[in-house]
């Protein structure tokens, strides 16, 4: 298996294992936008070399606009102060549709 398809099957792993939690984390925020149409797969992505010690790969998304899905690329950033994990944010499945529950630092 090469490297892309490896880190491809990771992605798809990990984006199944979210979307069968996804009720587990409470009611959505109260100013969503639904969509109702599920977001396509995460697109893999090989992180370019780290820009410094201490950054944290955040990585890309689908974000709603005009309408549609579009991708958004993974970026390096530093974490706040006494913030080490990057929470990954989500597409979440509700009655209405599906909405984006932001990622965060923890």
């Amino acid at each position: 298996m090469t490297r892309r398809a490896h880190v491809g099957l990771l992605g798809a792993l990990a984006f199944g294992i979210m979307t069968l939690f996804s009720g587990c984390g409470g009611p959505p925020p109260r100013a969503v936008v639904y969509v109702g149409t599920p977001p396509p797969a995460l697109i893999a992505e090989a992180p370019p070399p780290a820009p410094g010690v201490g950054f944290v790969w955040i990585g890309g998304y689908n974000r709603w606009e005009g309408g549609r899905y579009a991708w958004t690329p993974g970026r390096w950033e530093r974490p706040p102060a006494g913030r080490r994990a990057w929470v990954r944010g989500q597409w979440v499945h509700a009655r209405r549709g599906w909405y984006w529950r932001e990622g965060h630092w923890r």
